[in-house]
């Protein structure tokens, strides 16, 4: 059974900081590509970070470039989100999601999903 379970996030104050943590079962970890993408209220779930299995390949979304940072820990199976200088408009459920062949920026292509975690930046 593959489970992936996010944790990490919570109600922050904007310019404020928040570290998401994925964790993986179920799965060979250090082969897959890891994604974070995020929904907010009646919007379309949309790419933010993804990185591949050895870390040489990292993808960001231009909104959150120089931010937020992706990165993993294959022996402890989890994946990693550092937001810096939250904004109002970070505000969303946060989903990890994983796949086996290379980090993509599209959604379709992942394998399986986390249950999402909640972040809201207040102004």
């Amino acid at each position: 059974q593959v489970q992936l379970v996010e944790s990490g996030g919570g109600l922050v104050q904007a310019g404020g900081s928040l570290r998401l943590s994925c964790a993986a079962s179920g799965l060979s970890f250090s082969n897959c590509a890891m994604g974070w993408f995020r929904q907010a209220p009646g919007k379309e779930r949309e790419f933010v970070a993804a990185i591949s299995w050895s870390s040489f390949t990292i993808w960001y979304t231009d909104s959150v470039k120089g931010r937020f940072t992706i990165s993993r820990d294959n022996a402890k199976n989890t994946v990693y989100l550092q937001m810096s200088s939250l904004k109002p408009e970070d505000t969303a459920v946060y989903y990890c999601a994983s796949r086996s062949g290379a980090p993509s920026r599209a959604l379709g292509v992942y394998d399986y999903w986390g249950q999402g975690t909640q972040v809201t930046v207040s102004s």
